[in-house]
């Protein structure tokens, strides 16, 4: 099968055949992906003509909400949906293989923090919980499974039991995830002042209308002072994503090997942006295999000149939803 030998040439991609892959990969979603195929061909596009990854059209990302994105035809193993907080609709992602989803997520945590095996993993997510189609609880649930630690778990709304783990985990010295949706670890950070300098918390979303909107500087300095840290990282990841980017101390997210972020202007969405600028941001994910590897976002963002990017906000009336957002 075509997407087989897909899957195991994106599993050695790197930065010097990268291009050569991805225009591999829109050749053949081009063809077989009914939703781009016909997106493209409104666009006038002649894909012979395509041969530098810079022409490649990206897919804009609200299609998810209204068209079935895969290609080919499958039975699908899962439908992740996306959290909406406006009622303009839900995005899908039609995953044809968890085995394959298992793997671009766990890779991507891997490229960034080594095997998610070795932490034990403790998760603030309420809003993810309630919903039983969230791809990052059946991320971080599948991390929780196959964690050496018997400890790690998810946390609702107890607030306490969780600052108590917390506390026995530094005690005991084991190696820690705390994963938290914005407005949660705000929560948790007026309820429970204690040193987590040597936690490692990841920070999933924004405030989902649970919260008054802030920035990011200001969420991350108040979580500083009340943990004691000076490093908040972030997972930038969505429905329609198979891999997902990292956030480093300088707040700038990181891509695994087989994953890019390009820039567009934000008034001419198929004219590149150069890095430094602000931009919205388009994404090539090479894993996303059965559905479309390059989507146009509604996220607003810099690159620089090395790939790393930051998220500043949304496209004037997009969703709040998923994803890694404050306002700018």
């Amino acid at each position: 099968m075509v997407d087989n030998l897909l899957r195991t040439t994106v599993l050695g991609v790197n930065e010097h055949n990268f291009e050569t892959v991805a225009l591999e990969i829109f050749r053949y979603q081009s063809i077989h992906c009914e939703v781009y195929n016909r997106y493209i061909k409104h666009l006038q596009l002649d894909t012979t003509k395509i041969t530098r990854i810079e022409d490649i059209p990206y897919l804009p990302i609200m299609f998810f909400k209204n068209f079935e994105v895969c290609t080919n035809q499958f039975e699908p193993q899962i439908i992740f949906e996306s959290s909406s907080t406006t009622g303009t609709g839900i995005s899908k992602h039609y995953v044809k293989s968890l085995d394959w989803y298992n793997t671009a997520f766990r890779k991507s945590f891997e490229h960034a923090f080594g095997s998610p095996d070795n932490f034990c993993h403790l998760a603030l997510l309420p809003g993810y919980l309630e919903r039983s189609n969230s791809s990052l609880v059946y991320q971080v649930n599948d991390f929780i499974s196959k964690s050496q630690f018997s400890e790690s778990g998810f946390y609702l709304n107890n607030l306490t039991t969780l600052a108590q783990q917390l506390t026995t985990n530094i005690e005991q010295q084991i190696p820690t995830v705390l994963w938290g949706v914005s407005f949660a670890l705000l929560d948790f950070a007026e309820n429970h002042k204690i040193d987590l300098s040597n936690i490692r918390i990841i920070e999933t979303g924004g405030m989902k209308g649970r919260r008054k909107e802030i920035t990011r500087a200001e969420m991350h300095g108040i979580l500083n002072t009340a943990f004691n840290t000076d490093y908040i990282s972030g997972e930038y990841g969505m429905t329609e994503l198979m891999s997902q980017a990292y956030a480093d101390k300088a707040g700038l997210f990181t891509c695994a090997p087989w994953m890019k972020v390009k820039g567009r202007e934000i008034n001419d969405p198929l004219t590149p942006a150069f890095p430094g600028k602000h931009c919205v941001l388009n994404i090539i994910d090479l894993a996303n295999i059965d559905s479309c590897a390059f989507i146009a976002t509604d996220d607003i963002g810099k690159i620089d000149t090395v790939g790393r990017f930051e998220v500043l906000g949304r496209l004037d009336n997009s969703d709040t939803r998923g994803c890694n957002l404050l306002i700018a």
